[in-house]
């Protein structure tokens, strides 16, 4: 198969909210940022189909060996020739690539952490490290972007854990932290078991008030300079954070079905992030919180 049909293809059957995000890229940034994005796809499902470890690490491995293909030498898998083919164009640095297949191999040695400390390191490979390749393709010129781009990764990969509480439990995983469990009384078997009652809501309210310190820490960190070239990334940060106030108002009840937003505010979002930075209207340094 064409190596570029092919990470489209992945990229639209995902229907990832970043897919909106990239609609109004230029081309050139569109079809590279395919290539990211199916990349951490198919990494990700290394581990998350099966449950021969064995089999698992010796496909990242094999992962591995295509980054240093894409970086001297010739992959053979669509995907990697199409990040090599991004790397002409756009600076992506090769260890931000190997630090995602690092974060996705940890689910093969870590279901449990004890304090967010300990997960940070998690956040900061499996989504930090993406925001990093992101900005290398849609350009910046202040180095904050990348500081930006780390806070964001954090922020949405706690919402993304928040929102799949359930399922992660259900497959043996348990990213919030476990100092954080015990203090609102919560067990790995009530997540698995779905079950809701006021200690859940206390524990994810926590765990939401730390997710918005780690969007306004990046929205603080956006240079004013970068914000028209870092609109696709906006589109991404404000879709997340619009999932996590959908979470905030249902009361944390994410137990029983995958909460998500609608395919018309997620085009809503994106559509208002495009046309700010078209029209060279700022973005405010936090969204409408309530």
């Amino acid at each position: 198969m064409d190596a570029g049909r092919f990470v489209s293809r992945v990229t639209r059957k995902s229907r990832s909210n970043f897919f909106y995000a990239f609609l109004f890229l230029p081309r050139r940034q569109r079809e590279a940022m395919y290539a990211v994005y199916a990349f951490c796809r198919i990494v990700d499902d290394a581990v998350d189909i099966g449950d021969d470890r064995d089999e698992q690490r010796r496909a990242l491995a094999a992962w591995r060996g295509q980054i240093a293909r894409v970086y001297g030498g010739a992959p053979d898998h669509p995907a990697a020739r199409r990040l090599q083919e991004a790397i002409r164009h756009f600076p992506i640095p090769r260890a931000v690539l190997e630090d995602i297949v690092a974060g996705v191999e940890m689910d093969l040695d870590h279901t449990r952490y004890e304090t967010f400390d300990d997960l940070y390191p998690y956040c900061y490979r499996v989504a930090s490290a993406v925001g990093l390749a992101c900005i290398e393709i849609f350009g910046y010129r202040d180095v904050r972007a990348r500081q930006y781009a780390v806070d964001l990764g954090v922020a949405l990969q706690l919402t993304n854990i928040m929102r799949d509480v359930e399922p992660d439990a259900c497959a043996g995983r348990v990213y919030l932290p476990q100092e954080d469990l015990r203090r609102f009384g919560v067990t790995a078997d009530d997540l698995a078991a779905g079950r809701y009652g006021s200690r859940f809501v206390d524990l994810m309210t926590w765990e939401a008030a730390r997710a918005r310190q780690y969007y306004e820490r990046a929205w603080r960190a956006l240079p004013p300079v970068d914000a028209r070239r870092l609109f696709a990334a906006e589109i991404m940060g404000r879709t997340y954070f619009d999932l996590l106030r959908a979470l905030e108002t249902r009361r944390f009840n994410v137990f029983g079905g995958r909460v998500s937003l609608p395919a018309h505010r997620k085009l809503t979002i994106a559509l208002g992030c495009w046309l700010r930075a078209r029209w060279g209207s700022s973005f405010s340094p936090s969204p409408r919180t309530r």
